[in-house]
């Protein structure tokens, strides 16, 4: 079967999926009155969201300095750092790090989505966890996330008792969704302890002094990255920003937009445990992880970065809030989309992924209706990205044609 044959039928049969558009009907009205609530109340998050567009666009542009700043700030931190050229690259200093026969707890990250670092970790004889509620769902159901922050927001709460009926042996009601976060808890909690490593993204990072921004609500965050001996991020290069003080502002706009008035826990992490409470002598390996590590993953992003149109890409904050105004994606979730999603996703597909039909039948998909630039705190012009894109898929074919 072609690319573009199993997209189409992958589209219509999501559109045709009942449990989808009953999910993601939910999830669509209370992502909507949750982000209105958060910016009436903290009205100022719109004209930060300004200010943090010229972050991230003068950011973009000088990705590769900043990556070595960060790299040189987390060493001073007595932290690890590399840079990964390629996903392969990723991969193999992951695969390093962690060897093999090892337990994981991961934190929710669609740059591990992107290279597949579950399913590698796997397959060289690692046990996995996924620790956010929506990603544990999607990996029990053998599934692909179908949101950026809402991993399981096309399963209905029937489909999550039912789910965590058969792994438990007990039956959950179907509309207890407190008991379902409670067997979720109970199915995870001992493993945070018992991990040799926990893995993470971030949402944002700051050059100057090394520092992961992690926001969460659930608090899997703070165990996977605090109770393990050993934290490894993998960190995609459009996440630097120069300073401590445009990361804090990154953060802010991002938890807004992504429908927290308050988002629950916000980490900053920047090295390794340690202490001082001896003599005022430092030690490293104190109650958090002895071991930090720290992976920025290019593969592709600087590429991307030279196309003045589709670099806007990059300065998606991941909030997913362009995904609940798409029409399409209300009637197919995630299957809009490649490694990410909607028309954000076609570009990544072109540049990120090198597939170009994946591409094209993405770009084609988008109505261009604009809703998602209306919605997005970096105002990024879906439509223009997606004109842009079929000028360069139209080139990409030619240069083949010709060779």
């Amino acid at each position: 079967m072609s690319v573009f044959s199993e997209y189409k039928k992958n589209m219509m049969g999501a559109a045709h999926n009942d449990r989808i558009r009953l999910a993601l009907s939910r999830g669509i009205a209370s992502y909507r009155s949750n982000v209105n609530t958060a910016l009436e109340k903290f009205p100022h998050s719109v004209q930060l969201a300004e200010e943090v567009l010229q972050i991230k666009a003068q950011s973009i542009i000088g990705m590769e300095k900043l990556a070595q700043q960060a790299c040189e700030s987390i060493e001073s931190n007595k932290g690890k750092a590399y840079i990964a050229k390629t996903a392969e690259d990723a991969l193999e200093l992951i695969g390093k790090l962690t060897g093999t026969d090892k337990l994981i707890v991961k934190a929710k990250s669609m740059t591990s989505e992107e290279i597949h670092v579950r399913e590698y970790l796997e397959e060289k004889g690692n046990e996995v966890y996924e620790t956010d509620l929506g990603e544990f769902i999607i990996q029990k159901l053998n599934s692909s996330p179908m949101h950026i922050l809402s991993p399981a927001i096309h399963v209905p709460k029937e489909d999550v008792a039912e789910l965590f009926s058969n792994i438990t042996g007990e039956k959950l009601p179907p509309d207890d969704i407190g008991k379902m976060v409670e067997t979720a808890r109970k199915l995870l909690r001992e493993k945070y302890f018992e991990a040799d490593i926990g893995m993470s993204g971030a949402n944002v990072v700051s050059a100057d002094t090394g520092t992961l921004f992690l926001i969460e609500n659930e608090g899997n965050i703070n165990l996977a990255t605090g109770a393990p001996p050993i934290h490894i991020a993998l960190v995609g290069m459009e996440k630097l920003v120069p300073t401590l003080s445009d990361a804090f502002k990154v953060a802010e706009v991002t938890w807004r937009y992504a429908n927290y008035t308050n988002p629950s826990y916000v980490s900053l992490i920047s090295g390794p445990s340690k202490t001082g409470d001896i003599e005022k002598v430092i030690t490293y390996g104190a109650h958090g992880p002895k071991e930090f590590h720290v992976i920025f993953l290019d593969d592709g992003r600087t590429e991307l970065a030279k196309n003045p149109v589709l670099r806007q890409a990059l300065y998606c904050l991941r909030c997913g809030g362009c995904l609940y105004e798409c029409p399409v994606f209300a009637v197919t979730a995630g299957k809009f989309g490649d490694k990410y999603f909607t028309g954000v996703g076609a570009v990544w597909a072109a540049i990120i992924s090198e597939s170009i039909e994946k591409a094209a039948s993405i770009a084609y998909s988008c109505l261009m209706c604009g809703r998602c630039k209306e919605r997005c705190p970096m105002e990024i012009d879906v439509p223009s990205m997606m004109i842009e894109l079929k000028k360069y898929l139209v080139e990409g074919e030619d240069n083949t044609a010709a060779e």
